[in-house]
């Protein structure tokens, strides 16, 4: 009840500024409106802008498999208030999910990821804000607002991002301060009690010298779920989730910048919620496998532990980039501190409800915390000529320091761990124009990656260190074939450092270890803009071989978490983008990717599940029986997956516009853990937005309704491999109305 009055209070105070702020500032002015697309003539296709080598380039001319989200499509997809993970889809190859609530998401991209649900968890899709990476899993639930884009980078990008990018890059770029005054507000209401309200405020200080720009979202939910066991309605679900971004750029002249950026969250929320044995066979339904079954009730669990599944998170992230232009080169410097520190607790076994095949014998009650310091410092030159060479160097330095420490109510008894990781690394990329429609690019890496681990309390192992030192390096070629057609071609190699996993330590078992996995990616592409820029198609495919992939063996019998090595992985597919401007007033984009991965190791076996149907071979090994994984596909790699969008506008006057946008987004069969089985596994899922409103101004103000998962899919997102058949599931659908200005 407090937390919830606390929200209101909250939005009332964000709404009184931000009246406050229009009011004062919305003089007559340019509205700032930094795009990720430029302007177009009507009815032509709008020019897509990507920093995949770390300068503004048109997507067309980038030898890359990228996708971006542009402001009105990320708008739509956060209107309900979700969080990061509902970037699942929404470019083709793209996957993220997460069994921590709106902390730690994991990202997978070409069926490349991680399955690991702990703190300490490395992934090999990187996420930037505001070209920092965000590495621990924590940071990389940073809520997404007031953003220029979103780019989705596909395939290896070691050589300009560093280690951990085997898979690709999610590279968030938020909108920066300028000298033009604007003001924008967003505030919607919507089913289960929700409430969003998102604003910035933005302009001069000192004229063409200081300008500021202030973000932030507040994001509310109330208590919807039941709890079955206590016997008590709406106790469970709600959160709080606040997040701030000021900035300040300071031009003391024309070729010299400076940017402070401040970043805080904190989150007041919910743990995942674990629903036992709604997966598989069940007293009614004696022939289901995969799908949810009679014990399924979205909007009841029945906890006899847990705490209330509580989640407290604080994040907090500080970035001074400053840029100088020689004649010929600039200079870039980054430098950034973050910190995340919180909890969270979950009844992860789902529930005191025995109907199924799996039964749990005690609480299953755990509370994970962090408390981490992270800093990075890079510094970049880079050409800025218009010659046929193009060039930049640089070196980059990383640190981090962590706490990990878990509790178990009843068991285990309490362990903390530490985790530090120090990183450098040079690097430098070389592009030459050889002719008129022929480019190559060639990249190269070094990188040393240290990583140490020791119990701080609660058990006695002995300490961990690892390390490794590896160069990364990409080539391509880049040919015009026409004035409105490109192919490429791309070979790159990429690494991701060794991993120490330390969370069974809280289960009276010694560290575990991956080695660094290394990958080598081919790929080919083409893009394409016809019918007078009213088409745009875009597509690649790539095979890749993955040497010793690092996975996590979750769950089991022994519910435990190792890291492992396989011997190789190998995945290949095909990617395709579309944009359709049909006519001035109607867009659709489309993109599809196929994405075929296999586990290749003869001799590597795994831990199953006591209950679940398994399909692999098994056979026992030292004691426990096992399953030989060979020949599977990856963790959370669905084969098909695809989005779609479509936006009609209807003009009104000379200034208004009624409009229609919906986005769809389709992932097909997954397999969830390193085994196969008949119950561990989902079917294609599919979720549909729709927004409906008014614009009036010229886009200066709209009021709309709309929908998120618009269908009220029931899609399993995820399982927990432990005794009972559990998992955990998305959000209902979740209906509502908003008002937006911008001026």
């Amino acid at each position: 009840m407090s937390t919830r009055f606390s929200a209101i209070r909250a939005i009332w105070a964000g709404s009184t500024v931000l009246a406050a702020a229009a009011f004062g500032l919305a003089a007559p002015a340019a509205a700032q409106d930094a795009e990720a697309t430029a302007e177009a003539p009507e009815g032509q296709l709008a020019t897509i802008i990507v920093t995949a080598n770390r300068r503004e380039e048109n997507l067309q001319d980038v030898a890359v498999s990228a996708d971006i989200l542009d402001q009105e499509r990320v708008s739509a997809i956060f209107s309900g208030a979700g969080d990061i993970t509902a970037l699942a889809g929404t470019a083709p190859g793209l996957n993220v999910e997460s069994s921590n609530g709106r902390v730690a998401p994991r990202f997978y991209i070409r069926g490349l990821g991680n399955t690991d649900f702990d703190l300490a968890a490395s992934q090999p899709v990187s996420v930037l804000l505001d070209d920092v990476v965000l590495e621990n899993v924590t940071l990389k639930s940073f809520p997404i607002f007031d953003i220029q884009r979103v780019e989705v980078l596909r395939g290896p990008q070691g050589t300009l991002f560093g280690r951990n990018t085997p898979a690709g890059i999610v590279k968030v770029d938020s909108i920066k301060p300028s000298h033009d005054t604007s003001v924008a507000a967003s505030l919607s209401f919507a089913s289960l009690d929700t409430v969003s309200l998102t604003g910035a405020v933005g302009g001069s200080i000192a004229e063409d010298v200081l300008a500021f720009r202030v973000a932030a979202q507040i994001q509310t939910r109330g208590d919807w779920i039941d709890n079955g066991f206590t016997g008590q309605d709406n106790v469970l679900g709600g959160y709080t989730d606040f997040a701030t971004r000021a900035q300040l750029l300071f031009t003391p002249s024309e070729r010299a910048s400076i940017l402070a950026s401040v970043n805080f969250r904190d989150l007041a929320g919910s743990s995942t919620f674990f629903r036992a044995n709604v997966l598989g066979p069940s007293a009614n339904q004696p022939n289901n496998t995969n799908k949810l079954n009679e014990n399924y009730d979205r909007n009841r669990v029945f906890y006899d532990a847990g705490g209330g599944n509580v989640a407290d998170y604080q994040q907090f992230g500080a970035t001074l980039t400053a840029a100088y232009e020689f004649d010929g080169a600039t200079l870039t410097s980054i430098t950034s501190h973050w910190t995340s520190e919180g909890s969270s607790r979950g009844d992860v076994d789902g529930g005191n409800l025995v109907t199924g095949p799996g039964f749990i014998p005690f609480p299953s009650d755990t509370q994970d915390s962090i408390d981490l310091k992270q800093t990075t410092q890079e510094v970049r030159v880079a050409s800025n000529g218009s010659g046929p060479l193009s060039w930049q160097v640089g070196g980059f330095y990383f640190e981090s320091d962590f706490d990990v420490t878990t509790v178990g109510f009843s068991f285990p008894p309490p362990v903390t761990v530490n985790h530090t990781n120090e990183a450098w690394a040079l690097f430098g990329q070389v592009g030459y124009q050889l002719t008129e429609s022929l480019r190559v690019t060639g990249g190269l890496r070094y990188t040393e990656d240290d990583k140490a681990f020791f119990v701080r309390s609660g058990a006695a192992p002995q300490p961990v260190s690892v390390g490794d030192e590896q160069f990364d390096w990409d080539i391509s070629v880049f040919a015009d074939v026409s004035d409105d057609a490109s192919v490429y071609a791309k070979v790159a190699n990429s690494f991701r450092g060794p991993t120490i996993q330390g969370r069974d330590v809280a289960f009276f078992s010694p560290p575990s270890v991956a080695q660094s996995e290394n990958i080598t990616s081919y790929e080919v592409g083409f893009k394409s803009e016809l019918a007078d820029r009213r088409v745009r198609l875009n597509g690649a495919a790539y095979y890749y071989t993955v040497e010793d992939p690092q996975f996590t063996a979750v769950g089991g019998a022994g519910n435990l978490v190792q890291l492992i090595n396989a011997n190789k992985g190998e995945g290949w597919g095909v990617e395709f983008d579309g944009a359709f401007q049909i006519s001035p007033e109607f867009l659709v984009t489309l993109g599809v990717a196929y994405n075929n991965t296999e586990i290749q190791d003869e001799n590597l076996a795994v831990g199953i599940c006591a209950q679940c149907t398994v399909t692999d071979p098994t056979r026992l090994v030292g004691g426990t029986r096992r399953a030989f994984i060979d020949g599977n596909p990856f963790p959370n790699a669905p084969e098909w997956s695809g989005d779609f969008t479509a936006r009609y506008g209807i003009p009104v006057g000379n200034s208004g516009e009624f409009f229609i946008f919906t986005d769809w987004v389709y992932l097909g069969e997954t397999n969830f853990l390193l085994y196969e089985s008949a119950e561990f596994n989902a079917g294609s899922r599919i979720e549909g937005g729709l927004k409906i409103g008014y614009a009036g101004d010229d886009g200066q103000w709209e009021v709309a309704a709309f929908a998120r998962n618009i269908t009220n899919e029931d899609n399993v997102l995820g399982v927990v491999d432990f005794n009972n058949n559990t998992a955990f599931v998305n959000d209902p659908r979740i209906i509502g109305a908003m008002i937006s200005v911008k001026y």
